[in-house]
């Protein structure tokens, strides 16, 4: 079992050799310096600990750099201020590593008098008493010990980078359907003051930031497809393959963002279907079907059978190679700030992805848009400006239409099960 260890640093020298020396044996100690003036840096190197400069201040800028910064399987985040004993850090990884949770958070006991100011105490209290409500998870502390699989973790796109990561990892975790859980850790007096509940600045701005993530209901997810059936999908890859290979490859294609839409933090998953859905479609998803029309008439209608009063955001079963962090992180609490609308361009000149921060303007930008050409989102993407939406750019795709496309696409994913299923399949004649 590989672990790396997150320890976001800013002027902890006192408390780093005691921190770094109880670190469990064979895992590694990441520590992200936050611009330390007392040579924390330099002392944590010289302790064998790697090092992350991470000069963009910020709690949740720390632990990022961190999580991004780790290799192992899976990661742990640690006060390195000696509140937290290193040694206990086994009772926040081992559920994860058993499979038993997929985040774990310490509920902290405090072991001497003045570990936890009461002020800090209650605040915290409260927090949990709203994170139960919010989430049904059983917690009774927004703990700086916890563990995930680093892979879950990047795949919710967390926006914050300040007092609020911590916050933010929770709701999405819960929102991406992970599994939650709580442990019990002893909690000593730290070294040195408090960045956040030691002063009343910090303190402020913990209850801004964590307000903002508060305030932000996940968004609403949607998929338009068609059923995988031969003769109906993914005709142009015929007749380099056959009809049912096709419809294999799209269903293979239509698992493939299912499965990694399901990771991503979302108040509700949507399939909008034309057609009947199969043992490809996972839990959790309401099934639609689509209007009958062309498709900018289909798309406009999606956008109709979801909550109007949060995001949405639609992806086709074009694009298996889209990752969960592509996804997730423009529709993150910080992610939305000032943005209306989110568009993702395809190779061919279509896009990929729509997004609208109020899903009723579908119903005004959609229709009358040519769909199929090489002009389609840059007529839409010119339809959204000229109405005032600020829009955020996402980066772009090759949607699978050909097999020349399957085949560049395939190889951006070979572990997918889109890119295995086309490995497997003879090789293409050219």
């Amino acid at each position: 079992m590989s672990v790396d260890v997150v320890l976001p640093c800013l002027d902890e020298v006192e408390a780093l050799p005691r921190v770094l020396a109880g670190i469990p044996e064979g895992w590694q100690a990441i520590v992200v310096d936050n611009g330390s003036s007392d040579g924390s840096a330099d002392v944590a190197r010289s302790l064998g600990a790697h090092v992350v400069e991470e000069p963009r201040r910020g709690f949740g800028a720390a632990c990022h750099a961190g999580l991004r910064a780790a290799t192992a399987e899976i990661v742990c985040f640690m006060d390195c201020d000696g509140s937290l004993d290193p040694a206990e850090l086994h009772r926040v990884v081992d559920p994860v590593a058993a499979g038993e949770a997929d985040l774990v958070l310490a509920r902290r006991r405090p072991t001497a008098r003045g570990a936890w100011p009461l002020h800090a105490r209650l605040a915290n209290l409260e927090l949990a008493r709203r994170l139960r409500a919010r989430t049904g998870a059983p917690l009774h502390d927004l703990g700086p010990m916890r563990a995930a699989r680093r892979e879950r973790l990047l795949a919710l796109g967390l926006g914050d980078r300040r007092s609020g990561y911590p916050l933010e990892m929770v709701l999405a975790a819960s929102a991406a359907g992970m599994r939650i859980a709580e442990t019990e850790v002893g909690y000593r007096p730290r070294a040195g003051r408090s960045k956040v509940t030691g002063t009343l600045r910090g303190t402020r701005q913990a209850i801004t930031d964590m307000r903002a993530v508060l305030a932000s209901p996940p968004p609403t997810l949607l998929v338009i497809a068609k059923e995988p059936a031969p003769g109906r999908v993914k005709t142009r890859l015929t007749p380099a393959r056959t009809p049912e290979e096709a419809a294999a490859l799209a269903e293979a294609a239509l698992a493939d963002t299912l499965a990694t839409l399901d990771a991503v933090p979302a108040g509700e998953r949507v399939l909008v279907l034309d057609g009947r859905p199969g043992p490809w479609l996972p839990s959790g998803w309401r099934v639609v079907p689509q209007v009958e029309g062309g498709l900018d008439l289909r798309l406009a209608a999606a956008f109709t059978r979801v909550r109007q009063d949060v995001p949405a955001f639609l992806v086709g079963m074009d694009t298996p190679q889209i990752a969960g962090e592509q996804v997730a992180s423009p529709l993150s609490p910080a992610g939305r700030r000032g943005v209306d609308a989110w568009f993702g361009p395809a190779a061919d000149g279509g896009f990929w992805a729509l997004g609208l921060a109020r899903p009723e303007l579908a119903a005004r930008l959609l229709p009358g848009v040519p769909m199929s050409t090489d002009r389609t989102g840059e007529v839409l993407l010119a339809r959204m400006e000229a109405a005032g939406l600020r829009v955020h750019r996402l980066p772009e795709l090759t949607d699978v239409d050909t097999a020349e496309t399957a085949d560049l696409v395939a190889s951006l994913v070979p572990g997918s099960r889109f890119g295995a299923l086309w490995s497997a399949l003879p090789a293409v004649s050219r």
